[in-house]
């Protein structure tokens, strides 16, 4: 048996967990979240009426949240990356990474997405104006963390950078990084040559005319 994800292309979560079944040639059942296919659509909502995606379904076991996915993959399904590292002290630093990049990157990038999606009567420019502030504030940590490093926790690919690729991508398109910010920069086009993120990004290039923001004509 091999394990189902509920997932869709264009969803940054989704392409963390993409990222890392890419990264160790997991083999998987992709369960295309799709309006067309409203029999998925069921099956996904009776396994988590929360309805947030992804998850992955392994047997008897639902697993939701990307990065515990990511977890679960490295212990029931591992490959020669070893995402999380085993020594406890190292993969202190990846999770806390990984927080780093759910939190203060992810969470403020879809703040002003969900903000645009709105109608205009219902916007929040006081909340948008303070999740644009902590990207700012974001951008400006991870710039000095990452000098002198390739990845995030050091010379190895890890669950932090998993998360950083999708969360980074759309980070820029929604508010971009400033330029001064090269080790930032130059992190993401490292991210964006890695080919498991770049075929996750690949897979979702048919919906970018579908960012509430409009999506930028590179990458």
């Amino acid at each position: 048996m091999k394990p189902d994800l509920y997932a869709h292309p264009f969803s940054s979560y989704c392409q963390k967990a993409l990222t890392a079944l890419y990264e160790n040639h997991t083999d998987f059942e992709y369960r295309l979240l799709d309006h067309n296919d409203p029999e998925t659509l069921a099956d996904f909502e009776a396994l988590w009426p929360i309805k947030r995606f992804p998850i992955l379904v392994d047997g008897k076991h639902t697993v939701m949240e990307a990065s515990i996915i990511i977890e679960y993959l490295g212990l029931h399904y591992p490959g020669p990356v070893k995402l999380v590292p085993d020594d406890p002290q190292m993969a202190i630093e990846v999770r806390m990474l990984d927080r780093f990049f759910d939190n203060y990157v992810s969470t403020p990038q879809q703040k002003i997405v969900f903000n645009a999606i709105r109608s205009e009567a219902d916007r929040d420019p006081y909340g948008e104006k303070e999740a644009r502030n902590m990207l700012e504030r974001a951008y400006a940590w991870l710039d000095r963390h990452m000098e002198g490093r390739l990845w995030a926790s050091g010379d190895a690919f890890s669950l932090a950078d998993c998360g950083a690729g999708p969360f980074l991508f759309y980070a820029d398109w929604t508010h971009a990084i400033d330029p001064a910010f090269k080790h930032v920069h130059a992190y993401r086009r490292r991210l964006l040559a890695r080919p498991s993120f770049a075929r996750a990004v690949d897979e979702a290039r048919p919906f970018r005319k579908f960012f509430p923001l409009g999506a930028p004509d590179r990458d």
